[in-house]
Order: C-alpha cells, then structure tokens, then sequence
C-alpha cells in the first residue's frame, strides 16, 4: 500500500533545524502576538475600527480600501494583513518544531493551537465590524489575541526543556501563590477589558458606537484594586521564594515581574489623570501584554522538565550537520 506523503515530513526528511532555530522561531511568535494587539489598539486608538465597513473584504466591492476611504481605512487595512504575517510566523514555527529531530510533538500542538486561535480570532475580528464594534465583541477579540500569547509564550518556554513530567522546583504552598497570582492576573485583564470597552476610545468617530454601560471611573477604580492585589501577591511570593530558598531564576522572575508592573502602574496613572490620551493608552496595552508574559514566565518557572537533549558536535563539525548526522543514523536503526 503507498505511503501516504506528508509535505511536514517531506520538509522534515530534508531540514533538521537546531533547537536554537526552534526557540527563536517560537520568541517570534511571543513578538508577532504582542504586535498585533498593540496594532489592534492603535486602530481603536486612530477612530479606524470601522475604516473597512465591512468583513472579509474591505467594502463591497473592494477588497482593499479605496482612496475616498482616507487613512482610516488604510490603517484598518494594514492590521488585517498583518495576520498573515502572523499565520506565516507561527506557520515557520510549525515547521520548524516538526522538522526537528527527535521530533516533540508537544511543540507542534502548541504551534497547531495558536494557528487556530488566529483563525477563529480572525473571525471575530470580522463579527467585531458587522456589529458595528459591539463592545462586548471587541473584549472577546482582545481576550482571543491574549490566549494567543499564552500559547505563544508556553511554546517558547516548552522549546528550551525537555519532555520529562513536570517536577516543582518549590513547596506546594509556594506554587498554589503562584496559580492565585495568575488568577488574579486574568481578573485584572479581564478589568481592563471592561474600562475600556466603557471608556471614551469606541474605536469609530461615528455616535452609534455603543458602549458597556458602565460608570468608567467606577469600573477604573474595580482595575487599580486588582492592580494591588497583583503587586501585593507579587511581592508575597518573593519573600516565599527567598524563605524557601528557591532556584535563582524564579526569584530573578518575580523581580521582573515587579518591575513591569511598576512601570504599567505608572503608565496607568498618567493615562487616568490626563483623560486617556491615545499614545498613553497604547502604551498601556503594550504593558499589558508584557504583564501578562511576564506572570507566565514566573508560573512556568516554578516548575522543570529537563533541559533540551543536546549532544555536542565534534570538532570540524558545524552543530546543523551534526543533528542532521545524528538524525540520519536514528532513521537507519
């Protein structure tokens, strides 16, 4: 009976990428992730949510905006294509954890899952202008982007271990504090999802953006409470690492951590006290993808599988065509 030809295969039984190619492909992704939700902000932020009126195409009988449209339909435009770069990013990263040898297919599951998050995060995006950015659309599409992230930024660390089961590298006390600043870390998000769909940023000049209807300062003042409760976590879990003498890189985690939450705090502040100015905003959400990536590292750092088997390549060798050498022989037996 034929082999059924597999093109990941085929690409696999000629490319064996070193796993520094696999790492960077995947912090790729990690930056691509962060680019489109800060890009996604800055068409809110410009009045452009509604430059294309319309999904998939940009009008009805233009695929990309016309020059009537201005520069609202062009910036809307730009973020719709940048998820393509997007899609061939993760694609590379796909390719890559599949070509490498031995193969992990918990690294190529975790690219497969972030291309179907882009996809159905794609489709939301186009529900989001056919309802004319509901408000409650609009937080779904920016919370579909950040379990992009995670999967980006679990990916990324997954590439520099190994595949052993999960050992703790802490008391269980110390990785329950962990779980309990992560969860408070998405009701922070979360918050912040819902300041600004009640906010003054509809993304769309037009008056018939509708809104959450939610006091803003309010809702603003629900934000800064879990802002505490994180940095005060925060700070707890560095006094219980140090107590229980941790591994340097989750204390040197959690001290990173805290510094960008002091920066974003601050960031914040500014942002409230001057009513919101778009630059400020934007920059805000970038901290609020680097928060998050930032509490992911920590949570992951807690735990080990092992570092990535590497063999050294003899001398006179490059490391590539080692692998490749290595790969080869493995096939053979």
């Amino acid at each position: 009976m034929p082999k059924t030809l597999n093109p990941l295969q085929i690409v696999a039984d000629r490319w064996q990428p070193s796993a520094r190619f696999v790492r960077r492909a995947s912090l790729a992704c990690v930056v691509m992730a962060v680019v489109i939700v800060v890009t996604g902000g800055a068409v809110r932020l410009t009045q452009s949510g509604l430059g294309c009126p319309t999904w998939p195409t940009c009008t009805e009988d233009s695929l990309t905006p016309t020059p009537e449209m201005g520069i609202n339909g062009v910036i809307e435009f730009t973020n719709r294509m940048l998820t393509y770069v997007l899609c061939a990013i993760v694609g590379v990263a796909i390719v890559a954890a599949r070509a490498r040898a031995p193969r992990r297919r918990s690294l190529t599951r975790l690219g497969w899952a972030q291309f179907w998050l882009i996809a159905s995060n794609g489709i939301i995006g186009g529900i989001t202008v056919l309802t004319g950015l509901n408000p409650y659309i609009v937080a779904l599409h920016f919370l579909a982007a950040t379990a992009l992230l995670t999967v980006a930024v679990v990916m990324w660390h997954r590439s520099a271990e190994g595949d052993d089961e999960p050992r703790d590298l802490v008391a269980r006390p110390v990785r329950q504090l962990g779980w309990v600043l992560t969860g408070a870390t998405v009701l922070l998000i979360l918050a912040g999802t819902v300041v600004t769909g009640s906010g003054k940023h509809a993304g769309d000049a037009s008056k018939d953006v509708h809104r959450i209807p939610l006091d803003w300062r309010e809702v603003s003042q629900l934000h800064v409470d879990f802002v505490y409760i994180v940095v005060g976590l925060t700070i707890a879990l560095w006094f219980a690492l140090r107590a229980v003498k941790a591994p340097a890189v989750p204390r040197r985690r959690v001290v990173e951590l805290f510094a960008v939450l002091m920066v974003q705090g601050v960031i914040g502040y500014v942002q409230y006290f001057n009513d919101e100015p778009e630059l400020v905003v934007g920059a805000h959400m970038l901290g609020s993808c680097l928060v998050w990536i930032a509490v992911l590292r920590v949570f992951l750092s807690l735990r080990e599988r092992g570092g990535t088997a590497t063999v050294p390549a003899p001398s006179g060798e490059q490391p590539g065509e080692h692998e490749a050498l290595q790969a080869a022989s493995a096939s053979s037996r």
